[in-house]
């Protein structure tokens, strides 16, 4: 809960790979509070005040997973939702006459996202959402210790700094809203 926070104030691309895999994480204890409790509240340092009110954060996490069917694959409408006001912000700014270093490095993961896009054979994916699934992809690779190629890291490394751009530049413009 507190990585959430904090990454969802700093890096908000960041935070959606990371709430992503706390989807997964979830699926792993089987939704079972206990078990979550037991293996990511218990481990940690806080205070007893700070683990409750991370177990409830989980318990409503649960629930939400819970009431979406999102049980067994998919992700929660929040991070959806996010996951739409990401991908509407980079076509903002891909028409932004003053976004041209946005724009050019839009440009040079292009020929990537549409590999991928070939690859996950799904045309109406949408970019962003194409270069996310490829770093969470990429994260799963790193987390079950897989080969990674020398194609697919080259891929990643530019899909990186394109969601690096556009998680500054939404956070920008969100401290300039607040």
């Amino acid at each position: 809960m507190f990585i959430a926070e904090q990454k969802k104030r700093d890096n908000i691309a960041e935070y959606l790979l990371y709430m992503w895999q706390l989807e997964d994480i979830l699926r792993a204890y089987e939704l079972d509070i206990d078990k979550v409790e037991k293996g990511l509240i218990d481990t940690t340092n806080h205070s007893d005040e700070k683990k409750a009110e991370a177990r409830q954060w989980y318990i409503n996490l649960i629930q939400q997973m819970r009431l979406e069917e999102v049980e067994e694959k998919g992700h929660l409408n929040s991070n959806k939702e996010l996951l739409n006001q990401l991908s509407a912000f980079h076509k903002d700014l891909l028409k932004n006459a003053n976004e041209t270093k946005y724009v050019e490095t839009y440009y040079k993961t292009l020929p990537y996202i549409q590999e991928l896009r070939a690859k996950l054979q799904n045309q109406a994916m949408d970019e962003i959402e194409i270069c996310f699934t490829a770093l969470y992809g990429y994260l799963l690779l790193k987390l079950q210790k897989r080969e990674i190629s020398p194609d697919t890291a080259t891929a990643v490394f530019q899909i990186s700094h394109l969601m690096r751009s556009l998680s500054e530049k939404y956070h920008s413009l969100s401290n300039k809203q607040n």
